[in-house]
């Protein structure tokens, strides 16, 4: 495609594009700074539709892009704003595990605001920095796209020797070359944008997980299409993507991010960073570095959580019983899905009802009749005998007061107590610090089950064994669950 078609292309079809066109743009990218910030990046619906009525109640105004005549409630017109963007392009929304819907901006907004922000008028341009980067990139590509091994030893005896030539100096007391306050300004604000790039990056790939599942839920509804077709289709999608150059970038970097040595090591270098930086009395606004490893973290979660709902999809598809009886009300339903992915593909909203044709009737099996007759009395005679045990001798009871409660609270503040001492530890850790179970299997669930209260992830390739019972070594296997801070 020629670079004019390209243009073309994204100036007619980006949602970038449509939100710099938009008539109110200045409020709309107003309330999303204000909205999402680097502490906050996602919100509940409720949240938003909250925020969104505060600051139209406070600027007097509306961001519907297209007002319409009727007349309707604030709370209406914001939720029409809400579903306005989100069918634009500008937020994107997914479901947490409880089921609440939470929204967020989508990667067109933050690009476009990442973008905006970069068109700011620096006080100097560091173009040293610039230069060096870029020199030290294609230092880096000739070095490594060069298989001639004779090269490749030659540039690292080069880099040997250098290396050397910089430790002689320092052992005989020269100067250390330390980058003044021109050097490194604009160096920390290149790495915070290549960073915040970085993040969009990872909403990308989730975005195309969630085109996948769209694809298999369109395919679906057509009659034609076999469950093979389905299957072929989306095996198809994911190799395609894995073996692109954003999917093998994507998949290559995650596994680089979840290992625990460079986690450590990037906690110290920002660490140090900081430090330096509050120390040469530099002033640095942008904290957005410090917690960058957290929000990498919580957007690769997302991608694996797309692609869960994708396999789950897949998983409903294969289980579909074809020789159901109920023939008829899967006709209908296939209707309904069909014309739901025609509504789908457009921006209009139609108003939908459901016409019920005879009212059902509601039988109540344990209903008391109605009837004159009256109640027959029953007489019992027969004296019940004494139960020759005493109740508190019963095996039943005692399981019932038996004081083996969980408490999840406990488990928690352990968690968090060995959190204090390191930045990241695995649940078998924590149970290890804290001598091991100690009430069987209903601990280790109960540990299990706070799990998601707090940043975790799980390592399938790494496996661990937990014993629950020390005096019959009982113990089970699980992935491996690493708790972050």
């Amino acid at each position: 495609m020629k670079q004019k078609e390209v243009i073309l292309s994204i100036v007619q079809e980006s949602p970038s594009v449509e939100l710099l066109r938009l008539r109110n743009r200045d409020l709309v990218l107003d309330f999303f700074l204000l909205a999402f910030n680097k502490d906050i990046t996602n919100i509940s619906y409720e949240n938003l539709q909250q925020l969104l009525l505060d600051y139209i109640s406070h600027h007097n105004t509306s961001l519907e892009e297209n007002e319409s005549n009727t007349i309707e409630t604030l709370e209406t017109k914001v939720k029409s704003t809400i579903r306005e963007w989100t069918n634009k392009g500008f937020l994107a929304n997914y479901k947490n595990e409880s089921g609440d819907i939470f929204y967020e901006l989508s990667p067109h907004t933050n690009k476009t605001i990442n973008w905006l922000f970069s068109l700011e008028k620096k006080e100097f341009v560091g173009a040293e920095s610039k230069f060096k980067d870029i020199f030290n990139k294609l230092k880096e590509l000739v070095e490594f796209t060069n298989e001639d091994i004779e090269k490749r030893i030659e540039i690292l005896e080069d880099k040997k020797l250098n290396i050397e030539q910089e430790i002689q100096q320092l052992k005989i007391g020269e100067n250390i070359k330390v980058f003044e306050e021109h050097e490194i300004i604009p160096r920390f604000q290149q790495l915070t944008f290549s960073a915040k790039e970085l993040l969009s990056d990872f909403k990308e790939v989730e975005d195309n997980f969630k085109n996948i599942t769209k694809d298999i839920y369109q395919k679906h509804t057509d009659e034609n299409i076999t469950k093979s077709d389905i299957l072929t289709f989306t095996f198809d999608a994911l190799d395609d993507l894995k073996e692109s150059y954003q999917g093998k970038s994507f998949y290559a970097f995650w596994r680089f991010l979840m290992d625990r040595n460079l986690q450590e090591e990037w906690n110290i270098l920002t660490d140090e960073l900081y430090s330096t930086l509050a120390e040469k009395n530099i002033q640095v606004n942008d904290t957005f570095l410090k917690s960058m490893k957290n929000y990498l973290h919580t957007s690769g979660n997302k991608v694996y959580q797309a692609n869960d709902k994708m396999a789950e999809k897949l998983s409903r598809i294969i289980r579909e019983n074809d020789n159901s009886e109920k023939k008829l009300a899967k006709k209908v339903i296939q209707e309904i899905k069909n014309y739901l992915t025609e509504v789908s593909r457009t921006k209009a909203r139609p108003d939908l009802s459901i016409e019920v044709e005879v009212i059902n009737k509601i039988n109540i099996p344990f209903d008391k009749r109605l009837t004159f007759e009256p109640k027959e009395e029953i007489t019992y005679n027969n004296k019940p005998e004494l139960a020759k045990n005493d109740i508190s001798q019963s095996n039943q009871l005692s399981k019932i007061f038996k004081e083996n409660v969980i408490d999840k609270n406990l488990l928690r503040n352990r968690i968090k107590e060995v959190l204090k001492l390191k930045s990241q530890t695995t649940l078998n850790e924590v149970i290890e610090y804290n001598g091991g179970i100690e009430k069987g299997l209903p601990e280790l669930f109960g540990y299990f089950g706070i799990v998601k209260d707090f940043t975790h992830s799980f390592n399938p390739e790494k496996q661990q064994e937990i014993i629950f019972d020390k005096v019959s070594n009982k113990s089970i296997k699980v992935p491996e669950i690493i708790l972050i801070k």
